[in-house]
């Protein structure tokens, strides 16, 4: 138990996607990545370029890029412009909303496609496919995660962390029923306790979106458990959340 939580940190990518996201709030989740080593750190598409140079001097966190937030209703050739430009920034790796509007008007073939052309452009970076399952029954859940598996993703992910609904250890069984050993899991949206994280790592996720207070309060956690002292404080506010 000791070596998973001291590994904690290297199965989550710290984001600031939110709407209301400011500069301020990317330098503190830098600062967050430099005390912990975060896997991977996310913004939005317009702080992403300024993210990935201030963490330049940090090599084991990799800069992602989103591309379709929080909707997922971007046409197939805004969604491809905007992976072309993440992989322009340096990104490693690509968190793609899926056509949610057409999933559940059972255009399955639209969603894999849309979904495929961002695959095809990543040329090789890992793309994560986002469900948004919060706003799908288990039936749609099932269904867009099959179909990412058949456009040659790398995870599916839950959620964006918009929505009003927590992603739940229960989906995290049943996305890991549907997809075995195909694809990795993550979990992103409303993930707020190490006891949680360490539930979705049981039930099969092997990666977590998490905020920027939300994370540091589970590191917290982790240091407390491993009897750990650290001299590191951020201040936050209640909207840096995920």
């Amino acid at each position: 138990m000791d070596e998973r939580l001291r590994n904690i940190a290297r199965v989550v990518d710290i984001s600031g996607v939110r709407t209301d996201v400011s500069r301020q709030e990317i330098d503190r989740i830098v600062a967050a990545c430099r005390e912990y080593h975060f896997v991977c750190a996310f913004a939005m598409p317009c702080f992403t370029p300024y993210l990935k140079s201030a963490l330049a001097d940090v090599p084991d966190v990799m800069v992602g890029g989103v591309i379709g937030f929080p909707s997922g209703a971007d046409s197939t050739a805004i969604k491809v412009a905007t992976a072309r430009e993440h992989l322009r920034t340096g990104c490693d790796e690509l968190d793609m909303v899926i056509n949610v509007g057409a999933l559940k008007s059972g255009m399955y073939q639209t969603v894999e496609e849309d979904i495929r052309a961002v695959v095809d452009t990543a040329q090789g970076k890992p793309v994560k496919s986002i469900l948004e399952v919060a706003y799908l029954t288990d039936d749609e859940i099932r269904r867009g995660a099959e179909l990412a598996v058949k456009a040659g993703v790398t995870y599916v992910k839950t959620g964006t962390g918009w929505a009003n609904k927590p992603t739940t250890v229960d989906t995290i069984r049943l996305l890991k029923s549907v997809v075995g050993d195909s694809v990795l899991i993550k979990a992103a949206g409303g993930i707020r306790t190490l006891d949680t994280v360490l539930a979705m790592m049981d039930a099969g996720c092997s990666r977590f979106g998490i905020g920027l207070r939300s994370i540091l309060a589970i590191m917290d956690e982790v240091d407390a458990r491993l009897n750990i002292q650290r001299n590191f404080k951020l201040e936050t506010s209640e909207h840096d959340l995920y």
